[in-house]
């Protein structure tokens, strides 16, 4: 058993879940991997799903496994990717397993939207980056289509809502999640009637809001007697994972930018207050909650889905992810360039194939083997981050002199170097299990162990080693940079 204070993180990806138990001692924080399970989207009657059962199984699982080596966490916290729901009933049972954003049934539902609404003044009322897979988008998909749930739907809770729900009775909001979700007003600090009012649904569906830290309720008990925990705490952290992770970023000062590297590349600022204005609304920049009412003024990017996809286009077993990293390497560089936010990449039945498709619509060298198409997925990634980079520049307010990255990404040190070469300014990295951090220090802060968001990423810069990448080549970046705008903006 530990000396320090012990804290559980459920930290669920697109990709994996983990269950990973902290452990803050002498103003260092250790991690250990209790558990590891995939979370893939399910096709079931014509709709990609979460299956949430199989996830709060694991959940279970994990808990038992903590007991089991006689840990005592003092709370338990969860976060998830973005946007994603379920509907319930007044009873409290769930009417649909949640579905995918990356599900068609958005398709031409922002436009559809627009008609009650108008484009700008969605951005107005919530500062949030236009996606169709945005919550305001998939539930409007329900009430375009006619949807029976709607009928009977009494409350709308988002994935990690869900998992707070099933562990304790309890139906809350957080803060960081709820701004994701395009139905969320941060002027206002509360949610938008009118896109309820338009969409001829109660506001009653949500949840009263909290901020991270907040304490939501004990394990329910036969939960904590079948599990060996106890009725242990579960705390609301940033439980959108973006939210988390940024939490974790090692920085120092103000002059910086992050990158939270994974199945989505997330590139911004941190803000006190959210930034809605012509340049960020031109800019398509979004206004995400953080810890300590801040706000995460950036950019979603498709980031490493890409590579993801194509590895199971060509085969897991056949190529693992430091194989296609050297393969890389390896292949002609600046070849073609890709937009890796194109439609065309959301979910398309063949990864490579859609690359391929890309590049002779767009009247360049088509790739040949599986090093090309991933360096060109490389190399866009990169130069998209610089044309992000541009844009917060612009709308910062004060210089942006480092860009961190936290997240799996950080292991792929070709991709990082990349970055450096393509955005000209020091690329420093903290732990790949950011989100987990933030999740844990979050944590650790609604239990007085930690006092601010500061003092959080000092203890994680105290603990973990970062590793700065210089930029190099940048005049040949700076042409590469050129010839990609003109695929990007055309």
């Amino acid at each position: 058993m530990a000396t320090g204070s012990e804290f559980l993180a459920f930290d669920l990806g697109a990709e994996s879940g983990r269950a990973i138990l902290g452990t803050l001692d002498d103003n260092k924080i250790s991690l250990s991997e209790i558990a590891r399970f995939p979370t893939g989207m399910l096709f079931v009657n014509g709709h990609y799903r979460w299956n949430i059962y199989r996830f709060y199984e694991e959940m279970l699982a994990a808990m038992s496994k903590v007991s089991a080596q006689n840990s005592k966490p003092l709370s338990v916290g969860f976060d998830t990717w973005g946007v994603d729901f379920a509907l319930l009933a007044e009873d409290g049972s769930f009417l649909d397993m949640p579905v995918c954003y990356r599900d068609s049934r958005t398709d031409g539902m922002m436009e559809a939207f627009f008609r009650l609404i108008p484009r700008d003044k969605v951005y107005q009322l919530t500062g949030i980056q236009f996606m169709q897979l945005n919550t305001l988008f998939q539930l409007y998909s329900l009430v375009y289509s006619g949807s029976p749930l709607l009928r009977y739907a009494a409350h709308l809770l988002f994935v990690p809502d869900i998992f707070h729900y099933l562990f304790t009775g309890v139906r809350k909001s957080e803060f960081t999640f709820a701004t994701t979700s395009q139905l969320f007003n941060p002027v206002k600090n509360a949610w938008e009637t009118k896109f309820f009012d338009a969409m001829n649904l109660p506001v009653s569906l949500m949840q009263e809001i909290v901020q991270p830290g907040t304490f939501i309720g004990n394990i329910k008990e036969e939960i904590g007697r079948n599990t060996g925990l106890g009725q242990v705490p579960v705390v609301a952290v940033a439980t959108h994972d973006t939210g988390s992770a940024i939490a974790a970023v090692p920085a120092r000062g103000k002059n910086w930018a992050y990158i939270s590297s994974g199945t989505w590349s997330l590139m911004g600022i941190e803000s006190s207050v959210p930034l809605i204005n012509e340049k960020t609304y031109a800019f398509n920049l979004t206004n995400e909650g953080g810890v300590e009412h801040t706000f995460r003024v950036l950019k979603n990017i498709m980031g490493l889905w890409l590579i993801q996809q194509c590895r199971a286009a060509w085969g897991r077993e056949k190529f693992s992810y430091a194989g296609i990293v050297e393969m890389s390497k390896k292949a002609r560089p600046f070849s073609a360039f890709i937009d890796p936010d194109a439609s065309a990449f959301l979910n398309p039945p063949n990864m490579p194939a859609a690359i391929l498709q890309y590049c002779r619509s767009t009247g360049q060298s088509v790739p040949e083997d599986e090093g090309t198409i991933s360096r060109i997925v490389y190399e866009s990634l990169a130069l998209k981050y610089r044309y992000v980079l541009d844009q917060l520049r612009e709308i910062s307010g004060f210089p942006i002199e480092t860009i961190y990255i936290i997240g799996g990404g950080v292991q792929n040190e070709f991709l990082c170097q990349c970055t450096a070469d393509a955005c000209g300014i020091p690329v420093v990295t903290g732990p790949s299990e950011g989100t987990a951090l933030g999740n844990i220090m979050v944590q650790a802060m609604a239990a007085g162990k930690v006092s601010s968001r500061t003092e959080i990423r000092e203890i994680i810069r105290n603990s973990f080693p970062v590793k700065m990448y210089e930029p190099l080549d940048t005049s040949l970046w700076g042409d590469a940079y050129e010839k990609f705008r003109k695929i990007v903006t055309n």
